[in-house]
């Protein structure tokens, strides 16, 4: 199992992590009857879109032997009614001055657009992914 979780009441839940006993807490959103105060449960959805697109960049980054330490991502999530779920989730990623060759952007682009969770979402909800790359 990878986690257990608690209906608090209140539209919250408490999740935790099996392996460690870290704790996360979510809410419903104000759209949506809840308190707004913590993570919705679709706000997971779109942070684990942008932090896993990170983790597979670190990982193909170390392949080819660049550093991707220091990069951000900025989600914005697009909820849609009727029925209510996500319509899409942007997502601009800004990397720090590297001095990447185009093969190099190119590689680690792909890892991102192809991270587990990116294949995992629906092919109806769009990924609207941009890419900025620092320079000094």
């Amino acid at each position: 199992m990878t986690s257990k979780i608690v209906y608090n009441g209140d539209l919250r839940t408490t999740a935790t992590h099996l392996k460690s006993g870290n704790n996360l807490i979510t809410d419903a959103p104000i759209d949506n009857h809840g308190k707004g105060e913590m993570f919705s449960p679709t706000d997971l959805v779109a942070t684990a879109l942008g932090s896993c697109m990170l983790t597979i960049m670190g990982i193909v980054g170390e392949r080819l032997g660049v550093s991707v330490t220091g990069a951000e991502v900025s989600i914005n999530k697009v909820m849609q009614s009727g029925p209510r779920k996500i319509a899409a989730i942007d997502v601009n990623l800004t990397l720090p001055h590297n001095n990447y060759t185009d093969k190099q952007r190119t590689v680690l682009e792909n890892a991102a657009r192809n991270c587990p969770v990116a294949l995992s979402l629906d092919k109806d909800l769009k990924q609207n992914i941009s890419f900025v790359y620092l320079s000094d």
